[in-house]
């Protein structure tokens, strides 16, 4: 699997803590590698446009699509409790 960053996703991981993003990138690697890791927690979040959501830390969510061969990242951001 490839990945692609879209421009919201680049500012919104500029805009995460330090120790998130270091977080993300390990989870990112676990998600090249299986999707079904169970640390990501990994799941469908808008069935309508094929977004997922997958779970960096308790607090912290990024969310991403399924194109063919590649991953599209869209957002990360802290989970609303």
């Amino acid at each position: 699997m490839r990945v692609r960053r879209t421009p919201q996703f680049v500012q919104a991981y500029g805009n995460a803590p330090s120790h998130i993003q270091k977080l993300f990138d390990r989870k990112l690697a676990l998600l090249l590698q299986n999707l079904r890791h169970p640390s990501l927690r990994a799941k469908k979040y808008n069935e309508a446009n094929d977004i997922w959501q997958a779970r960096v830390t308790r607090g912290w969510r990024f969310y991403f699509s399924i194109e063919g061969d590649l991953y599209v990242l869209h957002s990360i951001r802290p989970h609303p409790k």
